[in-house]
Order: C-alpha cells, then structure tokens, then sequence
C-alpha cells in the first residue's frame, strides 16, 4: 500500500495531497450524490466573507476554449451563516478535511470571519483569498503589492491560530515577490493560482458576455501558467505550496507535484466530471507504485 498521507504544517495533515478547489464543489456534501466527498484529503467550501453579498449581477460565466470565465462576485451569506447552518452539515466527514476560503474588502473584514471560523473545532485550516478589491486603497487587489499581501497576512496571522493557507493571484509582475512576502508574513503555506484576469466578447452584438466585462479565467487552458508559476515559487520559499489550475486528470496532478506541490487542487474539472478527485486520488495512488515512489520523493523531482 502506497502512504498517501501528507503534512502542510501547522496542524494541517491529510489522507491525501488531492483537494478540491474553492469556488468549484460548493460545501462539499452537494456533491455527495456524485461522488465519494470523504475520500479526498480536503475540499475548500466557496468564499466566504464577514457579511453577506450578493455577487454580481447576471450574465456572471461564460465558457471559453478549454475553459470558462467567471465573474460571480463571491456570492455567499455570510461567516454566521456557515458557522450556524453549514459546518454542522460537515461533520459527516471523518477522513476528508473541510477547508473555508476567507475573503474581505477590508483587513478588519478578513480578520473577523477568520477569527469566528477559529471557533470551530472540526475546521483545522482557511484558505485566505487576496485577489480580493481593498476598498481603502481604491479598489486594488491585497494580492498585487507585497507589502499590501503581507499586511492582510499578518494581521490575520495574529488571530487565527490554525494552519493558514494563502491564495495567490497571477495577475501581477512576480508572484514570487507575492509568496516571498506572506510567507514571512506567517503563512503556514500558499495556494496558487487563482483566476486570470480575462474577458470574452459576443461578436454578433459587440457586447461583452458577462456583466462586469472582464472576470476570471480558469480551466485546462490556464495549466501551463499555474504549473510554470507553482515550480517558480517552490523553489522560492520553504512553506508548502498547493498547486491548482487547469488541473483535469492525475497526470495533470502528478506534473504539479514534480514541479514541487505538496498538494494539489481541481477546480473547473469538477464541472465536468463530478468524480474527479477520486480518479486523481487513485491515479497518484496507482503512478507512485509503478514507479515505487514515495510522495516526497516525487515531490520537486523535475529533472533538469
């Protein structure tokens, strides 16, 4: 039997490195009739923010080549709600860890939920979103300025005692610089990459195909840059990196890993094969024995 078991830090250890990504597989038990939601090592509930919001408005996806655009607009009802009416639908789980992606517009905002999400006993981990719009500072992203990423990190550090993950944005000039920067901010490990910043376009009417006019790209067709990015920034820091984007298949999975994931994230996938994580799960599970490999052997072992 191949070990599977894996340990981002910090309280944070898994049956397996393979998790679901935020955003793409809801609270989890909706998937429950598709697939086997316990044999993941975890899966990363939607955005969640101190206070309720709507999202934006409709039409909020459009699909692409080999991908899809979204603009939802971190539609959710808020940190009280999931922790009085969705974390106790998740303690059905005995082997696959519930993971709650943070975000905020502001730094109090982010310090808040994490502060109430630490409350619950079954939850060891939150994934902090900072491609969010710092409303303070005129809308920019807390991702896009290291100082700005290490700010937000920081003061998240100081009240959330448990493993904190945080989820980098591509869309800046060196996401090192941006892992380098919360990673000595006290980040237990860092998630990437979110979303690209993109748009999509009716010809026919010459009206943009989503209501905000530009969103995120995600899917097979980001692969490249997130597998380019991952391997860039695990050669930079000494904090787990999870590795997501385009993510279809275990040898997807298994490529992330080379390039030196401790874990990994499918996202866009799960839209189109429910099952997907069980398949990456047992994909690993099977190229570790035929290769007689363990997990950190394979870890970061691109050859040059």
């Amino acid at each position: 039997m191949v070990n599977m078991n894996i340990n981002l830090g910090n309280g944070l250890r898994l049956a397996n490195p393979v998790m679901t990504a935020s955003g793409t597989f809801g609270y989890g038990y909706e998937y429950d009739d598709f697939t086997d939601v316990d044999k993941l090592g975890a899966f990363i509930v939607k955005g969640t923010t101190l206070n309720p919001r709507e999202g934006n408005a409709y039409p909020r996806l459009a699909e692409v080549r080999q991908g899809m655009i979204n603009a939802v607009g971190l539609q959710n009802k808020g940190v009280d709600y999931f922790c009085k009416n969705i974390y106790p639908k998740l303690s059905k789980y005995t082997h696959s860890q519930p993971i709650v992606n943070v975000s905020g517009s502001c730094i109090e905002d982010y310090v808040e939920a994490a502060k109430r999400i630490a409350e619950l006993s079954g939850i060891n981990a939150i994934e902090l979103n900072i491609s969010c719009p710092n409303v303070k500072h005129g809308g920019m992203s807390f991702g896009t300025i290291p100082e700005m990423a290490a700010k937000v990190v920081s003061e998240v550090r100081r009240a959330y005692p448990k493993h904190l993950m945080v989820k980098l944005t591509p869309n800046v000039t060196s996401i090192v610089d941006i892992a380098k920067a919360v990673s000595d901010a006290g980040a237990d490990s860092v998630s990437l990459i979110n979303t690209l910043l993109s748009m999509a376009i009716n010809a026919e009417t010459r009206r943009p195909l989503l209501s905000t006019i530009t969103g995120g790209l995600s899917g097979a067709c980001v692969k490249p840059i997130a597998l380019r990015m991952v391997w860039q920034v695990a050669n930079a820091v000494k904090i787990p990196v999870v590795g997501l984007g385009g993510i279809s298949n275990a040898t997807d999975a298994i490529e992330f890993i080379i390039a030196g994931a401790s874990a990994i994230q499918i996202g866009t996938a799960n839209f189109i094969n429910p099952n997907v994580g069980n398949e990456v799960v047992d994909g690993i599970e099977n190229y570790l024995s035929r290769h007689n490999l363990t997990l950190e052997e394979l870890r970061g072992s691109l050859i040059i």
